[in-house]
C-alpha cells in the first residue's frame, strides 16, 4: 500500500520558518522524483520544488532563494525548507512522488502565514 504524509505544516508570522516533510511507503522512493506543490483557496495547484532522484532540483521563481527542497533515501522521506515565509506563501502543500508507474499524492499540510 502507498502512502505520502506530510506534516510539519503550522501557523506563522511573516518571516518565519517551516520545515515540511514527506513520509512515504510503498513506492521505490530512490528513483521517484518527488514534487511539492501547493494549492492556495480559490486558486489552481502550483509547483513550488522539485528533485530529481540525484537530487537535481528546481524551484518556481516564487520559491526561489527562500526554499530548498531535500531528501533522504535511507529515511524515504522528502523534505521542504521554507524560510523568509510570506503571507501569500499561505497554502496547503502537497508530497507528490512520480516517475515510471508511481504517481501518487499526499493528503497535504496546511501552512499559514501571517502579516
Amino acid at each position: 500500500q502507498v502512502e505520502l504524509v506530510e506534516s510539519g505544516g503550522g501557523a506563522v508570522r511573516s518571516g518565519g520558518s517551516l520545515r515540511l516533510s514527506c513520509a512515504t511507503s510503498g513506492i521505490v522512493f530512490r528513483v521517484a522524483i518527488i514534487d511539492w506543490y501547493r494549492q492556495a483557496p480559490g486558486k489552481q495547484r502550483e509547483l513550488v520544488a522539485t528533485i530529481t532522484s540525484i537530487g537535481s532540483t528546481g524551484y518556481a521563481d516564487s520559491a526561489k532563494g527562500r526554499f530548498t527542497i531535500s531528501r533522504d533515501n535511507s529515511q524515504k522521506m522528502a523534505f521542504l525548507q521554507m524560510n523568509s515565509l510570506k503571507p501569500e506563501d499561505t497554502a496547503t502543500y502537497y508530497c507528490h512522488a512520480r516517475g515510471g508507474d508511481t504517481d501518487y499524492w499526499g493528503q497535504g499540510t496546511q501552512v499559514t502565514v501571517s502579516s
